[in-house]
């Protein structure tokens, strides 16, 4: 079974990508999601992430408490660290656990889904990586008409902080042009029939 991964910066469209890849009967991981998941339900990683930031990490209830999580980490180059040090290996082995699942299954390929994918290393436990190509105008325009709560200096700082679009258009395997040029939907069949036939 092959393990694909598809990435792509905000706005991309990496989502609606993964959800044609899913309508022709391809699972799909989403990694960032999983990743909510895991530090609420791994008890051993809620230990250290209320060892490394505080009680306040999850709510009375016992729910995570994303935006404290979010003030506290993410104005700190090293605090960010730190949460990425300790929550991309737990997904990691989240992952695997559900492909070996999606394998008994008898699929012939799944793909994880993720903004950070390279940025993470876990493209390294990948066969192949898709990226999922838009010019950083389309894209600051889709998110500011999908998110009216962002403004643009908003988006810019998401897109200052992942990897560029260029370098992972590089790095990939293959690239899906969603770049409102190009369709989308036969870009997507081509690559099902081809990580079924590899497969």
């Amino acid at each position: 079974m092959l393990q694909i991964g598809i990435t792509g910066g905000i706005g991309s469209g990496k989502s609606m990508a993964c959800r044609l890849f899913q309508v022709l009967g391809a699972p799909v991981y989403d990694a960032d999601s999983r990743a909510k998941w895991v530090m609420a339900n791994d008890l051993a990683l809620r230990a250290q992430l209320c060892e490394a930031f505080g009680v306040e990490t999850f709510d009375a209830t016992g729910q995570l408490n994303r935006i404290y999580l979010a003030q506290v980490a993410f104005q700190d180059p090293a605090k960010l660290a730190q949460l990425n040090g300790l929550v991309h290996p737990r997904v990691g082995h989240d992952f695997a656990q559900w492909a070996h699942t999606q394998r008994a299954a008898g699929y012939a390929y799944v793909l994880k889904e993720a903004a950070l994918l390279y940025e993470s290393g876990s493209y390294q436990q990948l066969d192949k990586m898709i990226t999922v190509f838009a010019p950083q105008a389309v894209r600051q325009a889709r998110v500011l008409r999908r998110d009216p709560h962002r403004t643009a200096q908003d988006i810019l700082t998401i897109i200052g902080k992942q990897m560029s679009e260029e370098e992972k258009v590089s790095r990939a395997d293959y690239v899906l042009r969603n770049d409102d040029e190009h369709l989308l939907i036969p870009q997507v069949l081509a690559l099902d029939a081809m990580f079924r036939q590899q497969a």
